[in-house]
């Protein structure tokens, strides 16, 4: 199996790698279209700021393949904001893959919302043998509202999309690679689809 993750300049990348290796998979880190296109699956990790991540993604073009893409194609905690229509930090417009905004957390608690959190209202193959509870390891200050395609939601200050789901397409707000038992489990969910 050919497995690519996106390299790009938000990219959380050797951590997710160094979770894939632990299945005996050795993927790919690469922003070139051509391996991303020709990969068995995708995983698009973040950890930074939209606009600058979005930006980097249009210039590479990239923007325009993932929304051709037929894999399974996993966006991980910023990967998943990205991966929305707009989000409010810097007014960013995003990939529009799920329509959906990603707003600030209310000032309600403190921000960024870091530590663990319970999964609520699992549903899709993502949460295959994952008990509703669960608890998996969370670091964001942005997050994408609850709509018909959640497939897991926490709560902070608001409810909050922990997981969104649209055809080949997954994402996680959460880090699966920090997250122990629950995260490896997601992501040998995602590696078996």
């Amino acid at each position: 199996m050919k497995l690519v993750i996106v390299k790009y300049n938000a990219g959380n990348v050797y951590s997710v790698e160094s979770a894939l290796l632990r299945f005996g998979i050795q993927p790919l880190i690469s922003d070139d279209a051509q391996q991303i296109r020709s990969a068995d699956k995708v995983i698009f990790p973040g950890v930074g700021e939209a606009r600058t991540a979005m930006a980097y993604l249009k210039e590479k073009k990239l923007d325009k393949l993932f929304k051709e893409l037929q894999q399974p194609f996993l966006g991980i905690c910023l990967g998943l904001q990205l991966m929305c229509s707009h989000s409010e930090e810097k007014d960013t417009t995003c990939l529009d893959i799920f329509p959906a905004q990603v707003k600030l957390f209310p000032a309600t608690k403190k921000v960024p919302h870091m530590g663990w959190n319970a999964l609520e209202k699992l549903r899709g193959p993502l949460f295959k043998d994952i008990a509703a509870g669960s608890y998996v390891y969370f670091v964001h200050s942005y997050y994408a509202e609850v709509t018909d395609l959640t497939s897991a939601s926490a709560s902070y200050s608001v409810p909050f999309s922990a997981a969104m789901q649209r055809e080949n397409y997954y994402a996680v707000q959460f880090h699966p690679e920090k997250s122990a038992d629950v995260g490896a489990q997601i992501l040998k969910n995602f590696v078996d689809m």
